[in-house]
C-alpha cells in the first residue's frame, strides 16, 4: 500500500499541478517577478508586488491560511510606502542607500516577531479553523519584519527571507499548493542573489545617511 502511494505521488502532483486556477499561476509569476526586480534594487518590483500581493490575498483565504492572506494587505502598504523610500529616502531625498540593520532594529524585530507568533497564533489556533496557527503566524510576522528591513533597504533583510522561505516550502505543499510551494523554493535562490547584489552594491557606493 505504501509503495502504490509512493509510486503514484508524482502523478498526483502533476495532476494537481494541471488543476491550479490562472490565479494561482499569475500570482506565482508576478511574485517571482517582484522578488528578482528587488534583488536588482528596482523601483519596478513595488508595483508588480502590490498586484502580486491582492491575488495573494484571495489564494490564501481560500486555504484557511488567514493569517497569510491579512498578510498580504500589510505588504500592500509598505509596497506603497517603500515605494516612496527607495526613491526619495536618502541625503536629500535623494535615492535609499543599502545599509545594515542596526542593533536597535535587531532587537524590534525579535520582540515584534515573537509577539505577534504568540498572539496571533493563539487567537487563530482558538477562534478559527486556521490549519498551522503557529507557524502561520510566525512566517507572517517575520515577513512583516522582512518586508519593513527591504523597505528601509537593509542588506539583512534577505536573511530573515531566506528563514521564511524555508517554512513556506513544506506548508504550502501540505496544502496542495504546489506551484506556490516551487516558487517560494525559488525565493530561497533569489534571496541569496539579493544578500550578494546588496552587499556588492554597499562595498561599490558610499552610504550616506538616511
Amino acid at each position: 500500500m505504501l509503495l502504490f502511494s509512493l509510486a503514484s505521488l508524482p502523478a498526483d502532483i502533476l495532476a494537481a499541478m494541471r488543476a491550479t486556477t490562472g490565479l494561482e499561476w499569475a500570482a506565482v509569476l508576478t511574485g517571482f517577478a517582484c522578488v528578482w526586480l528587488a534583488a536588482r534594487e528596482s523601483l519596478l518590483n513595488f508595483p508588480v508586488a502590490i498586484f502580486s500581493c491582492l491575488l495573494y490575498v484571495v489564494i490564501y483565504y481560500q486555504q484557511g491560511l488567514y493569517s497569510d492572506s491579512g498578510l498580504q494587505g500589510i505588504f500592500i502598504a509598505l509596497s506603497a510606502y517603500g515605494w516612496y523610500t527607495w526613491r526619495y529616502g536618502g541625503r536629500g531625498d535623494t535615492e535609499l542607500p543599502v545599509t545594515h540593520v542596526t542593533p536597535a532594529e535587531w532587537g524590534l524585530t525579535a520582540a515584534f516577531v515573537l509577539a505577534y507568533t504568540l498572539g496571533s497564533g493563539y487567537y487563530l489556533g482558538h477562534h478559527t479553523d486556521s490549519t498551522f496557527p503557529y507557524w502561520d503566524s510566525f512566517t507572517t510576522g517575520t515577513s512583516i519584519a522582512a518586508q519593513f528591513l527591504l523597505m528601509r533597504k537593509r542588506l539583512e533583510n534577505w536573511w530573515l527571507w531566506l528563514l521564511v522561505d524555508v517554512i513556506y516550502v513544506p506548508i504550502l505543499w501540505a496544502k496542495h499548493l504546489y506551484p506556490t510551494s516551487l516558487l517560494y523554493a525559488l525565493y530561497l535562490g533569489l534571496a541569496a542573489y539579493g544578500y550578494w547584489e546588496w552587499r556588492r552594491d554597499m562595498r561599490t557606493k558610499p552610504a550616506g545617511a538616511v
